[in-house]
């Protein structure tokens, strides 16, 4: 009867513990999550989720008129399905202008404009934002960090400032902390 105790407290310990490593996935974005386009399986699995590859978009929280498309692999699996697989680092990236550009604040040379973990303790997948002055263009570039084997991927998205309608454009230097 003891050992059935203790198992049944393992299987408890494990169940929270499973819970709380699901919630670790949560997404931060300053204004908002980002919306699901769609997904596609890349990988079929028999009894547990198949592994997908996920689109999302998201618009710049400090710049109006920008939008950004990212795709990230999604592990299934049995650790997919609770929460602890450890995600690859492929993601890819591409911004655009979709309206008028309209700077709200100011910003500093990469910035985090969006941030999601992509394992339970060690791997964030980051969306970055700076100006090339030169050119009057934003630079967007996704990468992942790994505490202990750096930024193994990362991909680059610019987007130039053109004038929308009869607006004249902003130039992004004067937006530059």
């Amino acid at each position: 009867m003891n050992s059935w105790i203790k198992n049944i407290r393992k299987l408890v310990i494990s169940a929270i513990l499973m819970s709380s490593i699901g919630l670790g996935s949560v997404a931060y974005a300053a204004d908002g999550e980002p919306d699901l386009i769609f997904k596609k399986s890349t990988v079929w699995k028999f009894l547990s989720p198949d592994h997908k590859l996920a689109v999302y978009a998201i618009d710049d929280p400090l710049i109006k008129g920008v939008a950004c498309h990212f795709t990230v692999p999604e592990k299934g699996g049995i650790s997919g399905f609770f929460g602890v697989a450890e995600e690859v680092s492929d993601i890819s990236l591409a911004c655009r202008q979709v309206g008028p550009i309209e700077f709200t604040e100011k910003f500093e040379q990469g910035d985090v404009m969006y941030r999601k973990k992509r394992s339970f303790l060690f791997k964030k997948m980051r969306i970055v934002r700076g100006c090339d002055t030169a050119r009057n263009t934003l630079v967007y570039l996704v990468y992942s960090d790994k505490l202990i084997e750096g930024s193994p991927k990362n991909s680059t998205s610019t987007v130039p400032i053109m004038p929308w309608g009869n607006q004249t454009p902003a130039r992004c230097e004067d937006y530059i902390e």
